[in-house]
């Protein structure tokens, strides 16, 4: 089963392991539950499945496309059925969960990874399925997980606009955009110790029940706002785009999916 699985990884040009213990320093530890990773040795970059022991856990790949360097992998565990998109982006590897029950292909997850705010600007624009697979169409534009969709009518003042401002998921590598102007949202603070967003006075309450929380090393960010850049958009692993005119910034829709816990990877 295992040997199979990775020769579903090596069609589209990837290594595959799959592991029930974890290395660390005070030696092997048991996985407790399935995550997905790619991490790295001598030979280069490869998958990672850790997966527990006697769970009774089943894992198939359903769609591997070697053209477009990815495949679709399902998980079924405590009667649910988990998706995961593995493949290849632009300049390294990458794994995201899946929302959407019914999706049974690769080209059905790079849909459902969509916001519904792309998936009806593609249909208005009348796209075309080769087009839609696209990280660059008339509709969008993409870098990782984040759609920048056109707002030609968009006008905003100078002394609104943010310069060199990052964008970023959880605790992954930063977006780094030229121009950002946002409106409402929440200032929230996060830290590497606690990388889920808080409120103002959920902070205050955090410092107040644990005095070494006042050491972390905090940033202040808004969540929930609406955000559009122009310029320059540059990651550490992807190619720096140029958007000209403003873009609303939208993220694809691995939050959704309830599999994306055990996602380990972060670009």
């Amino acid at each position: 089963m295992m040997h199979h699985l990775q020769d579903k990884f090596a069609r589209m040009g990837a290594r595959a392991k799959v592991r029930d213990a974890l290395e660390t320093r005070h030696g092997l530890q048991p996985v407790t539950r399935f995550g997905v990773d790619v991490l790295e040795d001598r030979k280069g970059p490869f998958f990672e499945l850790r997966v527990p022991r006697g769970e009774g856990l089943e894992l198939a790949v359903l769609d591997v496309r070697p053209e477009l360097r990815h495949l679709l992998l399902m998980v079924r565990q405590e009667g649910r059925k988990d998706k995961f998109l593995c493949g290849h982006d632009e300049r390294h590897w990458f794994t995201c969960a899946v929302p959407g029950g019914s999706v049974s292909n690769v080209k059905d997850a790079l849909e459902a990874l969509k916001p519904a705010e792309v998936r009806w600007s593609e249909t208005r624009l009348a796209l075309r399925e080769k087009e839609r697979l696209r990280r660059h169409n008339r509709a969008y534009r993409r870098q990782g997980e984040w759609f920048f969709v056109p707002q030609p009518g968009l006008v905003v003042s100078e002394w609104m606009i943010f310069r060199d401002e990052p964008i970023r998921r959880g605790n992954g590598k930063a977006h780094w955009c030229e121009e950002l102007y946002r409106t409402r949202g929440v200032l929230v603070y996060v830290s590497e110790q606690h990388p889920r967003p808080l409120t103002e006075q959920q902070y205050e309450r955090l410092l107040e029940r644990n005095h070494k929380a006042r050491k972390w090393d905090w940033r202040t960010m808004v969540h929930g706002a609406n955000v559009y850049v122009r310029g320059r958009v540059s990651h550490p692993d992807h190619a720096t785009i140029v958007l000209h005119g403003w873009h609303r910034v939208l993220m694809n829709t691995e939050g959704q999916a309830p599999g994306v816990r055990n996602v380990l990877f972060l670009d």
